[in-house]
């Protein structure tokens, strides 16, 4: 096949199923999946038969919350809060390490033969039990597992046990010790109330008041009244005094003293203007009628003046009443004043003593309220230290286990089939991630970078005969169109008219190069090619078995000089327009000899005879005699055997190829076995060849028929 069509091809086809490739793989180490995956089943059944049963027992314990104690003050926190930490807290005490011992004492846990091989046995004792609160309830599961199933149950419910216990001691230890202190603190509040009323005595007895609450509401309310009067006087005595300072500066001003306001208004100045205004209207009527001299002229003149000194006398008496009378009350009001800065006094003095006063009845009703509360509290303690309840359950005490909960035999054996197929075919994928040698046409194309020329089946035959002559002897089987398709991919590859001498090599020894050289020489020929077969491999030649030709005469004695004609060292063959050329006795200068002047003259002699010339080389890696006679050739045919040659191994040798300016035609992969362990590699490679070698068996049978001599299929 066309080596450019090939390259095409692998880059224009999709990206393979990643579930393909997977299978391939685990295909490929079919061998290695199946024997880890038996092993760990069998270690799985065995270890699950022969393990020591194991038997769990459950008890059941509901924690009701506790009864707040007598002296406990709310805090901020809400009682749900404290119920749900005081759950967690009994939780975290039934996994403490006390109550194990404890437990492990009381049942001799530590000469048990589970726990007493363990350093640590206590520990191990911690890890058969596991405390399992249950959600959204109060109830905590105590399992406890042992292969005795009646120790299982003893543990479970002496735990429980135990634990109920101290906690019912320490509830009573609690109270006893609350109703001595509370007690204690009574005694000390009834002293210290004693001391307080006896404080608040001596003090009364020192001021010499019964109580001075009274006192103090006396003194109270005769400074309110002291005060009331001071003020009522003071306005009086400023209202008179106003009064008489008008009446003197009238007065001052030479005013007649009868017409101030406040003296007018006397009633009898009132009475005696009147009668005096009552005169005056009488004379004026006598001035008119009588004259000066006449009786009743003077007696009505007298009369007025009686009246006028009248009224004079009246109003100075006034005036002075007034003037008394203000003074008067300025006395008043001194004295009231006196009587106020008196109460004043004594209200404050009164004020200082009840501050004490205070300060000590305070003092006793604190006492009293205190001893009130701790008489009450002693009480309650007296109460609940005789009367305490257990606040925690047992719902279901543990029994003795019926079936082992360990080892659980399917689960075991399935997760050993499930975990050895898992650990299988995940080393398989490591093993084949680790895997770089060189198997499948990517390989060959995107690694190495090599025109991909064919791939050629196993052999299944340990004749060298049978195995060089292949296509020949065999020309139906899957190998000998393997070897056709090398040809063709050989005859459609750039400058394939230009490939006339062709030397085959590969990296190593055992790769099959000589099986590949063999079988390409004959396919060649049976197209009607003159075709030269050349055991170019000085070390170790092979061809000569194949062709069951034993001469001493070969190629290396044509290069020695010691034939001088070509024709000498060539042999004839049973394959139609195919010669060969043997190595002969082998040399003690190979090297020397190919790269002699005599080998390039031999290359260009048979040349001239034959259409190709394939020459069987020594490996690449061995020596570097390919890469001379390689160099020679117009071409080289690199041969890898399937899965063997790592890529790097590969890749140097190619490097050497191209270094030594050789022209590789292309890789072929040798040795896959279709039809076993590589047949997930090209599986429908195998199918085609399968159907194509009907093709040649029928085509044989045919001519079989027709009285033809079949095709060869042993050497004549």
């Amino acid at each position: 096949m066309d080596n450019n069509f090939s390259s095409a091809g692998s880059t224009s086809r999709p990206e393979e199923n990643h579930l393909r490739v997977s299978w391939h793989v685990m295909l490929e180490r079919r061998w290695l999946i199946i024997s880890i995956f038996c092993l760990s089943a069998l270690a799985s059944l065995i270890w699950a038969y022969r393990a020591t049963p194991i038997f769990q027992s459950t008890a059941v314990l509901q924690v009701d919350p506790e009864t707040a104690g007598v002296l406990n003050l709310r805090d901020g926190m809400s009682f749900q809060q404290k119920d749900i930490e005081y759950f967690k807290t009994q939780e975290q005490n039934l996994r403490s390490r006390s109550l194990l011992e404890r437990v492990a004492q009381k049942l001799a846990l530590k000469d048990d033969e589970r726990y007493k091989v363990e350093q640590d046995w206590l520990q191990a004792v911690s890890e058969d039990i596991t405390i399992e609160p249950v959600r959204q309830t109060r109830l905590i599961k105590i399992h406890v597992i042992h292969p005795n199933r009646n120790k299982a149950r003893d543990i479970a419910n002496t735990l429980v046990n135990i634990f109920l216990g101290e906690n019912l001691d320490r509830k009573r230890m609690k109270s006893a010790e609350g109703f001595r202190m509370v007690k204690q603190e009574e005694e000390t509040a009834q002293t210290e109330l004693s001391s307080a009323l006896k404080r608040l005595a001596d003090y009364r007895a020192k001021q010499g008041a019964a109580s001075l609450e009274d006192n103090s509401d006396v003194v109270t309310k005769t400074f309110i009244l002291a005060r009331e009067a001071y003020d009522m006087q003071r306005r009086k005595s400023d209202q008179i005094g106003k009064i008489a300072e008008g009446a003197q500066r009238h007065r001052a001003e030479g005013k007649d003293i009868a017409e101030y306001s406040d003296i007018r208004e006397d009633i009898q100045i009132a009475r005696i203007r009147s009668d005096l205004n009552t005169q005056l209207s009488l004379f004026g009527a006598i001035t008119n009628r009588y004259r000066p001299k006449h009786t009743k002229y003077i007696q009505a003149s007298g009369a007025i003046t009686s009246l006028r000194e009248a009224l004079d006398k009246e109003a100075e008496k006034v005036y002075q009443g007034l003037i008394q009378r203000a003074e008067n009350e300025k006395q008043n009001t001194a004295h009231a004043m006196e009587q106020f800065q008196a109460a004043e006094k004594e209200k404050e003095t009164l004020s200082g003593l009840k501050v004490d006063y205070d300060v000590y009845t305070q003092k006793k009703e604190r006492a009293e309220v205190i001893y009130k509360l701790l008489v009450q509290k002693v009480k309650e303690y007296d109460l609940a230290r005789n009367d305490i309840l257990q606040n925690m359950t047992v719902i279901d005490p543990a029994v003795s286990g019926t079936q082992p909960v360990k080892p659980r035999k399917p689960l075991i054996i399935a997760g050993g089939v499930l975990g050895g197929l898992a650990l299988a075919i995940g080393l398989a994928f490591l093993m084949n991630h680790l895997d770089d040698s060189v198997k499948s046409q990517e390989d060959v194309e995107n690694y190495l970078r090599l025109p991909f020329l064919g791939y050629i089946p196993n052999i299944k035959s340990a004749s060298v005969v049978e195995r060089d002559l292949q296509a020949h002897l065999h020309p139906t089987s899957s190998a000998a169109e393997g070897f056709r398709t090398l040809r063709a991919s050989v005859a459609l590859a750039r400058n394939a008219d230009k490939l006339r001498n062709i030397a085959v090599s590969s990296t190593i020894p055992s790769e099959g190069k000589s099986l590949v050289a063999s079988n390409f020489a004959i396919v060649t020929a049976q197209t009607g090619l003159k075709t030269l077969l050349v055991d170019a491999d000085l070390r170790r030649p092979s061809v000569h078995k194949a062709f069951e030709l034993q001469s001493p005469v070969g190629l290396a004695a044509y290069l020695a000089e010691r034939v001088n004609s070509v024709d000498e060292i060539i042999h004839n063959t049973d394959v139609p327009c195919l010669d060969v050329v043997c190595c002969g006795a082998i040399p003690s200068n190979p090297s020397e000899l190919i790269s002699s002047k005599r080998m390039v003259q031999f290359l260009e002699e048979v040349s001239k005879r034959y259409d190709r010339v394939v020459l069987d080389c020594p490996p690449i890696s061995a020596v570097a005699d390919p890469l001379v006679v390689g160099a020679m050739c117009d071409g080289l045919l690199f041969v890898t055997k399937f899965n063997k040659i790592r890529r790097e191994h590969a890749l140097r040798s190619v490097q050497r190829i191209h270094d030594a300016g050789i022209h590789p035609v292309g890789l072929v992969l040798n040795d896959i076995d279709f039809e076993g362990k590589d047949s997930y590699y090209y599986s429908y490679h195998y199918y085609q060849n399968r159907y194509y070698a009907s093709h040649y068996r029928k085509h044989t049978a045919e001519a079989a028929e027709k009285g033809a001599p079949p095709a060869k299929t042993s050497k004549s």
